[in-house]
């Protein structure tokens, strides 16, 4: 989609400021709220697909004024209410006031917490070849679609070479909408700076991005 959150190559919000010697969570409620997520991940209400979109979804005023973990605290509401897990009136109270929908996987306990942190693979059998190959030309589709995509604003409707094929994963815009793992070849595609944002741009600066093949055709 074509939301706030995609602001790769956008004007007018400054370069990226690391801070020094940044610590994991600022205050405690950012590790609650990574470990609520988490765990509802894993109980499968969800996959990350689906709360990347749910950020994604979030007003832009809000979006912009959030912090990292507010972000993902609010995106959780969100979805604890539409799944019927929390309501808004139970957010509000800052307790439960009825039962909520089942979960698939019943309670967790101190010795799941090791195997829910582990990611799992998204790496899947390729049910076709792959189109495109090491040195191909391609360009990346200009979609504006409103619904989830990892395919960056600022690549859209440019050309660069294939540079590596990085395997078949789940396709994130099918995954985030419950329709589905549709595997999908994975590439790596380098743009020259100047391909994308003109001739004042760095000579010497390119760009790599992994886009699946449904983002690509041949240039």
């Amino acid at each position: 989609m074509n939301g706030v959150h995609d602001m790769g190559g956008m004007d007018g919000f400054g370069k990226v400021e690391p801070e020094p010697n940044e610590p994991m969570f600022h205050a405690p409620w950012e590790g609650r709220v990574m470990a609520m997520v988490r765990a509802m991940g894993a109980q499968g209400a969800f996959n990350i697909d689906a709360s990347r979109f749910a950020r994604e979804s979030l007003p832009p005023e809000v979006y912009l004024s959030s912090s990292y973990y507010k972000k993902w605290f609010l995106a959780l509401e969100r979805h604890l209410d539409a799944l019927g897990m929390a309501g808004r009136d139970e957010v509000d109270a800052a307790h439960a006031l009825h039962a909520g929908a089942p979960l698939k996987r019943g309670k967790f306990t101190v010795k799941d917490v090791e195997r829910i942190m582990v990611r799992g693979s998204f790496g899947r059998d390729a049910k076709a070849p792959a189109i495109f190959k090491i040195g191909d030309k391609v360009r990346a589709k200009n979609i504006n679609p409103l619904t989830h995509t990892r395919l960056p604003r600022y690549v859209r409707g440019h050309s660069g070479i294939v540079e590596r094929i990085n395997g078949c994963h789940v396709f994130p815009d099918t995954a985030a909408h419950d329709k589905g793992e549709n595997p999908q070849w994975l590439y790596t595609v380098v743009f020259d700076a100047r391909d994308l944002w003109g001739d004042d741009a760095d000579p010497t600066l390119k760009v790599s991005i992994d886009a699946f093949e449904p983002y690509l055709e041949r240039a």
